[in-house]
């Protein structure tokens, strides 16, 4: 592999036109795809094989005329305080609001609240339901304004309007104050780590680019995929983060080359040939990890993994191609003045720094943890296992309009359809009745009925409605509780415990479905997917690493540092989410159940990273243990080399994620702080401090491989050793000889 990049890094080099010239095409069709296409809806969740969906296949096979598409807005209306809204003045206000609607653009109906019974007991609240022709997406700017000049109409006559449902609602898009602070945050860390604005607005430059072609892609293709938001801003989010750190331990590693000597050309290809070995080795083992997530078996995962992946994909190939084109172009400026003084062509002079010997922040604290092993590790250990607890508390839903901002207009809809019509009104049950083998319709409704209505917890039963051929119908259960309780969780449960006697005496099959269900159902079995998950990606990545490194300990170390990474990421999300710490500073205003995708999505993508840094950083211990150098010598050139470019690597990938967290999207949220959190530990503390004194204390038994394993495991080469026997030493500078591994220096 490694002789393979370094013919492309040489190439892309000498055909830095061409090579920028293709990417620059790929970026304008992506652009006018992207903006030709038209836009893509967000679509609910779903989960096949469970009752709910079951439910709902069986709703569109025998109620057709009932799925329609388009938008929903919920027009909630509240009497002055004394008063009521069946008051007459009130009433008159109502429907002259609800008038002014009917017959109006994209409008398919409204219902009148005082002839549907859509009045709280008290009379102070009531609703209307507004449908359209168009669904949510497809809802026209007039169409909009018509809605929103009705709400101010009634407000106008002293009622207090707010409207919920789909027709407002807005898809997140990227690009706001917390994206660009992250971004900014993350240029800053270029420019310190590379001391050059050259080498840091390159590799700013390239992940924008790679960014932008998978972005415009997703775009494109969002109707036709039935790609959501979701995916896209996941992409974005993946993208740059990976897009800048790949950049950044290329060209890290093309200055080291310069640095010492090298020609620009052939420090491009063994740049590409070492750390681009690595960079391919980490990007596969996301995008694998991010594919894998289809396992789960809910597409809306599914999408985001491979919309996900596509951004990893591209960020590879640009760090391999696209990087060393700019190389071409930047040449020695992208060394500092200094660094350039000191290297000239043929000089073979080191780096000042090196020459100087004085010890960087890396290795100081590398002979910080040799000194004090045992320490460090319980320290770091019981750290990140008490950060972790709070994760034993772990309970997972999916986030409605109750976890909007109070400042918008669908929550306040929320709060107030709560307060008249209880807490379970936002989220109904519907019981579904197959009767297609019952010989009783109307006992068998009326059996369904009771016995719903006999369960505790629930609020009301409506009406049983059937389909024209009358071996269907459905009923709709209010619970007393809120859709996101563990509760009205309890009582999904019962009511289809109960439901199971009825099949046995009347033949009919009665499913539980609506929303709140399917969200019900949906955490559930991701909450039993995670183990089976879990178990797969450990699995992968103690064969991944044995591949790689060549010994069993090594792996096994890597797997248990990446659980505790992970588990301190779900603590912070509990104490954040569920438990409301530190809440308000992330404009967090309701806490509920963590984000059912979450934990699985995050396991999938810190997988990946994870081992991104343990690549870079345990690769270059590894070739000075192969060298002869003595275990605590190994660990020490390894933080001398790569500690801070993964340190650097590390803070990029975090301000990143961290830029997400000021999204109004609640899914978007809890992944910054999730993503964010969980980087954060694995490179700082288990990558920085756990790794080396658990090498410390193994010694050389680190490295161990048993014999057969050694012979019949490949050698994939991901340190470029065979680079140095490939290329003549003396073709390029006098230490050539020396095996280049990723992160830079010898």
């Amino acid at each position: 592999m490694a002789t393979l990049l370094y013919r492309i890094g040489r190439w892309a080099f000498r055909r830095r036109r061409l090579v920028l010239c293709l990417w620059l095409g790929a970026l304008v069709l992506a652009g006018v795809a992207a903006a030709t296409a038209p836009s893509g809806q967000d679509e609910d969740l779903s989960m096949p094989g469970t009752e709910s969906q079951k439910a709902f296949d069986l709703l569109d096979e025998r109620f057709p005329q009932s799925n329609s598409q388009g938008a929903e807005a919920r027009m909630v209306f509240q009497a002055p305080d004394g008063q009521r809204v069946t008051a007459q003045g009130n009433k008159a206000a109502v429907r002259n609001t609800l008038g002014s609607m009917d017959g109006g653009d994209q409008v398919a109906s409204t219902t009148d609240p005082y002839e549907t019974g859509a009045v709280s007991e008290d009379g102070t609240i009531a609703y209307s339901t507004i449908t359209y022709t168009a669904g949510a997406v497809d809802l026209t700017e007039p169409a909009k304004n018509a809605l929103r000049h009705a709400a101010d109409q009634a407000r106008d006559a002293g009622l207090t309007v707010e409207i919920g449902g789909s027709a407002l609602d807005s898809q997140e898009e990227p690009g706001g104050t917390t994206e660009i602070i992250g971004v900014a945050v993350a240029a800053v860390v270029l420019v310190l780590a590379l001391g050059s604005l050259v080498a840091a607005g390159l590799s700013l430059l390239t992940a924008f680019a790679g960014v932008a072609i998978a972005f415009g892609l997703i775009s494109a293709l969002a109707v036709r995929l039935g790609l959501t938001s979701t995916v896209a801003i996941l992409a974005l989010m993946l993208g740059l983060a990976v897009g800048i750190d790949y950049a950044l331990f290329i060209t890290s590693r093309f200055r080291d080359e310069l640095a010492q000597g090298g020609e620009p050309e052939e420090a491009a290809g063994r740049a590409a040939g070492t750390a681009g070995s690595a960079v391919v080795f980490a990007g596969a083992t996301v995008f694998i990890a991010l594919v894998g997530l289809g396992v789960v078996g809910i597409p809306e995962l599914t999408k985001m993994g491979m919309g996900g992946a596509g951004a990893v994909a591209l960020a590879v190939l640009v760090a391999l191609t696209l990087v060393p084109a700019m190389l071409g172009f930047a040449g020695r400026r992208i060394l500092p003045r200094a660094v350039r003084k000191a290297a000239r062509p043929g000089s073979g002079r080191p780096h000042p720094a090196a020459a100087a010997g004085r010890p960087g922040l890396g290795t100081r604290w590398a002979r910080f943890v040799l000194r004090r092993p045992v320490t460090v590790l319980l320290v770091a250990g019981l750290g990140l296992g008490a950060v972790a607890l709070p994760a034993l508390n772990l309970e997972l839903g999916l986030p409605g309009d109750e976890s909007k901002s109070v400042q918008t207009t669908e929550r306040r809809a929320y709060d107030l359809l709560s307060e008249g019509f209880g807490p379970g009104f936002n989220g109904p049950l519907t019981v579904v009745v197959d009767m297609s083998g019952s010989a009783d319709t109307r006992a068998t409704t009326n059996l369904v009925a009771e016995t719903v209505r006999g369960v505790d917890g629930v609020a009301s039963v409506g009406d049983p409605v059937l389909n024209p051929a009358r071996d269907t119908a459905v009923l709709t259960a209010v619970p007393q509780t809120a859709p996101s309780s563990g509760e009205t969780k309890d009582l999904v449960h019962a009511i289809r415990g109960a439901a199971s006697g009825i099949e046995a005496d009347t033949g009919a099959g009665v499913l539980v479905t609506g929303t709140t269900a399917m969200n019900i159902d949906i955490s559930e079995a991701m909450s039993d997917a995670l183990l089976p998950y879990l178990t797969v990606v450990i699995g992968l990545a103690v064969l991944l690493l044995l591949v790689v490194f060549r010994s069993v300990l090594v792996p096994v170390k890597a797997a248990l540092g990446f659980l505790l990474s992970v588990g301190a990421a779900f603590g912070v999300l509990v104490a954040v989410f569920q438990w409301g710490w530190a809440a308000d500073l992330i404009g967090t205003e309701q806490t509920g159940p963590v984000m059912s995708l979450m934990p699985i999505l995050i396991i999938g993508i810190v997988f990946g990273l994870a081992m991104d840094y343990e690549v870079f950083l345990l690769s270059r211990m590894r070739e000075a243990h192969v060298h002869g150098a003595s275990p605590g010598e190994a660990v020490v050139h390894g933080f001398r080399h790569s500690g801070r470019v993964v340190a650097a690597a590390a803070i990029i990938m975090i301000s990143v994620f961290a830029g997400f967290i000021g999204m109004s999207s609640p899914t978007i949220q809890t992944m910054g702080v999730g993503l964010a959190a969980a980087v954060a530990f694995d490179a700082f503390v288990v990558r920085m401090a756990i790794v080396p004194a658990v090498l410390a204390l193994l010694g050389r038994r680190a490295w161990w491989l048993p014999p057969i394993l050694n012979r019949v495991l490949p050698n994939v080469d991901i340190e470029g050793e065979k680079l140095s026997r490939h290329v003549p030493a003396s073709a390029t500078r006098p230490d050539a000889a020396v095996p280049l591994l990723p992160g830079g220096g010898r």
